[in-house]
């Protein structure tokens, strides 16, 4: 496991220890069984990006907090220069630069997510609404038994409680998503 998600884990475990929140609870709360969790938090397992929204919005943190281990400190306007965002892996071939991690309190969650091409899209939930943006390359996107097939400039706004994924079509694919949970 790449040492990022090894320092992700730790963060967690470490804060629902101080906040005396048992496991069982952070668990049933994110939607995901005991033994799923266990292996989130020992660093086992990636942990979704769904599942690690939950787990702040369990803990009661930014998710910058968990990811970076520092709180976003700005509440007016946040900057993020070109090539500046907070980088993180989360799956192999699939990895997220956050755009406005240092803003507090946000409602929405826009990331640069780039992907290589594999089999298929780890299909995966999450609350509230999603946009995805194509910027690069081409992308297949999965949302419950649709498929569709985007290129750069297309666009989808969905539901992310249907079961949903992207993967890359003819090589490397980036694509602007921006979450609102």
């Amino acid at each position: 496991m790449n040492s990022q998600v090894v320092q992700i884990a730790a963060r967690i475990r470490e804060l629902r220890e101080i906040l005396e929140i048992p496991q069982e609870e952070v668990a049933r709360k994110v939607g995901v069984g005991l033994q799923e969790y266990q292996k989130y938090e020992s660093a086992q397992d990636d942990i979704p990006i769904g599942v690690l929204y939950g787990v702040a919005a369990e803990l009661k943190v930014d998710p910058t907090e968990l990811l970076t281990g520092e709180a976003p400190r700005m509440d007016e306007y946040t900057i993020v220069r070109g090539g500046n965002g907070v980088s993180v892996e989360r799956y192999p071939g699939y990895s997220f630069t956050s755009l406005a991690y240092n803003y507090k309190h946000r409602d929405m969650e826009p990331m640069i997510v780039t992907i290589s091409p594999s089999e298929e899209a780890e299909l995966v939930t999450h609350d509230g609404q999603e946009f995805n943006y194509v910027l690069e390359g081409s992308i297949k996107i999965v949302i419950g038994e649709r498929e569709f097939v985007l290129g750069a400039g297309d666009s989808i706004y969905f539901n992310p409680a249907i079961p949903h994924g992207q993967r890359a079509i003819d090589g490397e694919a980036k694509f602007l998503t921006i979450i609102n949970e």
